[in-house]
């Protein structure tokens, strides 16, 4: 019978033993945990990267592929027309701007009303 507490003792203390070590120790449930939030932080990243290479694969093949893109490209970013081609330009009105007031005039909407002085 005098056997069976020595084994129990001993079992129970490696149990907290390893209780400790599971939620203490190196490699705890903590940073098992933080490790996962950074797998998945990466693997979100990892995806968005790989959707950009993708769409920047796509683009390259159709610049090397097809003269569709370049002119399309040549047209838009630098101004580019065919021979014989009219090329208008629409430019719509701005409205001005009121010019800022120097320092002690008053501005263009400020008119001093009788009686005051500026």
């Amino acid at each position: 019978m005098r056997n069976w507490r020595w084994l129990l003792l001993v079992l129970a203390v490696l149990l907290a033993w390893l209780q400790y070590r599971f939620w203490f120790g190196p490699g705890n449930s903590g940073e098992v945990v933080q490790l996962e939030e950074q797998v998945a932080k990466q693997k979100r990243d990892n995806e968005g990267r790989r959707q950009r290479n993708d769409a920047l694969a796509a683009e390259v093949k159709d610049l090397k592929d097809g003269e569709a893109a370049i002119e399309e490209r040549a047209r838009s970013e630098l101004g580019m027309i065919k021979p014989g081609e009219k090329f208008y330009r629409v430019v719509e009105d701005v409205p001005p701007t009121p010019a800022p007031a120097a320092p002690g005039q008053p501005a263009a909407g400020d008119a001093a009303t009788p009686g005051e002085q500026p």
